[in-house]
């Protein structure tokens, strides 16, 4: 009876284990199909096209509201770990002044890991801990009917 119990028990621990490792994938902002894509054409379709089969954009260039960005990316994270970018798709809407788009391509740029730095910027005064800060505050506290000393 104990061995099928704990045969039973492993088997249990051992799925969880392996369910816990198993990868989760999640999209962030709008992957666009290549089949929307090829619904517009530069020089015929307009603002209101782009809408229609993209959707809204992203992000819009910050000085030109005649560029528009769609950003999407597919990341993975297995268990703890930091999550990884498994596919990742910039595509650029251009249109002019009368709104025809001009320019629908994808950007290809490869990813550049910027390295965080660890240090700390310096600031003036004291580290105190949590101890010292009650210890500190012990007795500085206001009698009923007293003022905190400082005249108006």
């Amino acid at each position: 009876m104990k061995n099928i119990v704990f045969s039973r028990f492993a088997l249990l621990s051992l799925s969880l284990f392996v369910m816990a490792c198993t990868p989760t994938q999640s999209n962030r902002g709008n992957m666009v199909e290549d089949f929307r894509l090829s619904e517009l054409t530069p020089g015929i379709s307009t603002r209101n096209n782009v809408l229609r089969s993209l959707g809204s954009p992203t992000a819009k260039a910050p000085f030109d509201e005649n560029t528009w960005y769609y950003l999407g990316q597919k990341m993975e994270q297995k268990g703890i770990f930091i999550p990884e970018v498994k596919e990742e798709r910039i595509i650029v809407a251009a249109f002019d002044d009368e709104g025809i788009l001009q320019r629908l391509e994808e950007l290809e740029r490869d990813r550049i890991d910027v390295p965080t730095v660890d240090r700390e910027t310096p600031t003036g005064g004291n580290e105190i801990t949590v101890v010292e800060q009650i210890l500190g505050n012990v007795g500085r506290f206001n009698k009923v009917g007293e003022t905190s000393g400082i005249e108006p």
